[in-house]
């Protein structure tokens, strides 16, 4: 799911401050400004807009700005990196799990009673550990996201399109992808999310069979299909940092 145009990379200052944004002119009548929750701060403008004249409207919406920014930033630090070994959690669905580590006769994934239980065979050393997890993690990827498409696809089987197969991928900056092939290309991270932000990711590229692009008509769509689906993103990006 990405931008369908460059973003230009600009800052301006503000009193002591320098605030870094992206700049997209697109073709629209009014000045956009959001900030995601990654504090990254997204500007659409009208094209042929001045940027002294952009710049000067974001002056105004400053301490706005940087209120938004502030907010976003009680979330970080981000969670550590994962170190596999025991104590530490895993996200599975939204939620949260112990890592118990042992030696046993196989090598074994199990979540039950709130704990994952990680078997080694050999010594269990994180290489092992995260090479175990991956793979539990992939295998309950193909079933979730083939219950979610389940879920799904009726609101999109009567609009006469081919039924999408699906893929599971590690990829690092997107949560899915539609191919021109027909082929959904799902993260493997996205397993990690609530069950409802599970869906809205496969609802927002069944949409793309449709609208290819990010245009007025496809987010129609989408509102129709998932009223509110802003916090539905939003609580997908927050749940997993």
């Amino acid at each position: 799911m990405t931008g369908e145009k460059k973003y230009e990379k600009r800052s301006f200052i503000y009193g002591q401050k320098t605030i870094e944004y992206q700049l997209l002119y697109a073709r629209r009548k009014t000045l956009e400004i959001a900030v995601h929750p990654d504090t990254t701060i997204i500007v659409k403008a009208p094209v042929d807009s001045d940027v002294s004249l952009i710049e000067k409207k974001m002056h105004k919406r400053a301490r706005w700005i940087l209120k938004q920014v502030d907010y976003f930033r009680q979330f970080t630090p981000k969670t550590p990196e994962r170190l596999y070994i025991s104590g530490e959690t895993h996200l599975y669905l939204g939620k949260q799990y112990r890592l118990k580590v042992t030696s046993g006769q196989k090598n074994s994934v199990k979540l039950s009673g709130g704990v994952f239980h990680v078997s080694c065979q050999d010594e269990p050393g994180p290489e092992v550990v995260k090479k175990l997890m991956k793979k539990w993690y992939i295998e309950k990827a193909n079933i979730q996201f083939s219950e979610s498409f389940d879920r799904c696809w009726p609101k999109f089987s009567s609009l006469g399109f081919g039924k999408p197969s699906i893929s599971v991928k590690c990829m690092k900056k997107r949560w899915g992808s539609l191919s021109e092939k027909g082929t959904m290309i799902l993260n493997t991270e996205l397993v990690k999310a609530p069950k409802e932000c599970i869906d809205y990711v496969v609802i927002h590229e069944l949409c793309h069979l449709k609208y290819h692009d990010h245009s007025p008509e496809y987010y129609r769509m989408l509102d129709s299909l998932i009223p509110g689906w802003e916090k539905i993103k939003h609580k997908l990006e927050l749940s997993m940092v």
